[in-house]
């Protein structure tokens, strides 16, 4: 099942092949609605035939002085057929029918309906103290789906402006859509590269759709619909099916090192502060480093995020070497047993060379000093760039050992998907995601959850 069919699983209950069945199974009930309601017409007038035969049985039988005594009673019983379903039917210890009726509702109040009450009113209490018992036993469970449910409501109001934006742009080129020809394909093109899907990308999952619509003959434009979208998810599935969006941890009792990168203004001191407040939470002991000594602000900035979340930050004044500073911090961490140290650098990308030596030697410092460090090196990209970001992305990748990608800003984005060329292009995984401008918005990436929110209508819609 890929990713497409996994999302649509998860957030609709059923996946497109459950969808055919149900519409086969709809399909199959109504003909056989159709052919009940044929057979109940043929067999309208055959019951008004029976119906003029005891009519004819009675004049017969009317000559006849011993046989009306019979259908009599029989036609008593059946008027008298709903109140003489209990057992009292099976004694018949009185012949006159009306003393029989008046047995049966007195007995029919005292015994049948007084037992079932109690029976019920029993039934009832243990029913009330198992469920008593199944919700004190799934708390944990409703507490965990509540968390789940507010993870996925994040995503979908993050991500609100990435997915309008694209679903115009689709919904508008599905308004031209005419035929499946090469002018089809070049508009495909133009819609993908405008959203920031990638140039790369555009062109891998155009050429692939062309086969794919032979292969389905599609004609209709809901078709059409679906297997664009279907594509598109799935080609981003499978380009990250060995990607790992988890962060990593120190595996014995030294700091975890997560060294942040990335040009000035994508948001990485906003990221570190987030995430400190977030392991501060967790009860973990957290340590700030101000490695980024040259930019005006930056140390201050640092400084306030850590009176803020009430996390120590290690500084030095500003021009100081910023290795020098890396060292400080590195042998704090150490020595006081904290259990998160968050390093941030300096990100002037227009002096390339010299910020990149800048970072070797800063990584050289802390392996230095722990060897299995940093565990994470995390480029941060401001979503709302769109390919400036992957660029950045591609010069950043060039010369540091980058392990995952941070998206800041995405809510207040329509680029959301610049997170598909990211993983299509570069195989850097992302894994954190900025929603929103509150403390706890900075969520770890679910890729499922992300695609969902940028492709909500179009996966949930489909094939309806």
């Amino acid at each position: 099942m890929g990713l497409f069919d996994r999302i649509k699983k998860a957030f609709t209950g059923k996946d497109e092949e459950e969808d055919k069945k149900e519409q086969e199974t709809k399909e199959k009930v109504e003909g056989e609605e159709a052919d009940d309601a044929a057979a109940a017409e043929d067999s309208e007038p055959d019951q008004s035939e029976t119906t003029e035969d005891p009519t004819e049985s009675e004049t017969a039988s009317s000559e006849v002085p011993e046989e009306p005594e019979q259908p009599e009673p029989k036609a008593e019983k059946v008027t008298s057929d709903e109140p003489v379903e209990p057992v009292e039917e099976k004694e018949e210890p009185v012949e006159d029918s009306t003393s029989v009726e008046s047995n049966v509702e007195s007995k029919e109040v005292p015994v049948a309906d007084a037992q079932p009450e109690e029976a019920t009113e029993s039934e009832s209490e243990s029913d009330e103290l198992d469920e008593l018992a199944d919700e004190s036993d799934s708390e944990p469970e409703n507490s965990e789906e509540s968390e789940e449910n507010d993870d996925i409501k994040e995503y979908d109001e993050g991500l609100k402006k990435s997915r309008n934006s694209f679903g115009a742009r689709f919904n508008r080129f599905l308004a031209n859509f005419r035929s499946v020809d090469e002018e089809f394909f070049d508009d495909l093109e133009e819609l993908l590269i405008e959203s920031d899907v990638g140039y790369e990308t555009a062109l891998k999952l155009s050429d692939e759709l062309r086969e794919e619509v032979k292969l389905e003959n599609v004609k209709k434009r809901s078709d059409v619909s679906d297997v664009i979208v279907r594509k598109l998810v799935d080609m981003y599935d499978e380009e990250g099916k060995e990607e790992d969006n988890s962060l990593k941890f120190s595996s014995d009792k030294t700091p975890t090192v997560f060294l942040f990168v990335g040009v000035n203004g994508a948001g990485k001191t906003t990221t570190i502060g987030k995430l400190a407040h977030r392991y501060q939470q967790e009860g973990k002991k957290v340590l700030l480093a101000a490695g980024d000594t040259f930019r005006a602000g930056a140390i201050e900035q640092l400084q306030e995020w850590g009176r803020r979340v009430n996390v120590p930050v290690e500084a030095s004044k500003p021009q100081t070497d910023p290795a020098s500073v890396v060292y400080d911090a590195v042998q704090r961490a150490i020595n006081d047993d904290y259990d998160v140290l968050l390093v941030d650098t300096a990100g002037r990308l227009q002096n390339k060379e010299g910020l990149m030596r800048e970072l070797e030697k800063i990584k050289r410092v802390i392996t230095r000093e722990l060897p299995d460090a940093p565990q994470e090196v995390l480029l941060v990209l401001d979503g709302s760039t769109g390919q400036n970001a992957l660029s950045q992305a591609k010069q950043f990748n060039e010369t540091t050992d980058v392990t995952g990608i941070v998206l800041t800003k995405i809510d207040g984005s329509s680029q959301g998907g610049i997170v598909l060329p990211i993983r299509n292009e570069l195989h850097i995984p992302v894994k954190l995601v900025g929603l929103g401008e509150q403390m706890d918005d900075l969520r770890d990436f679910d890729p499922e959850k992300f695609i969902y929110g940028l492709f909500k209508e179009l996966i949930v819609g489909s094939g309806k």
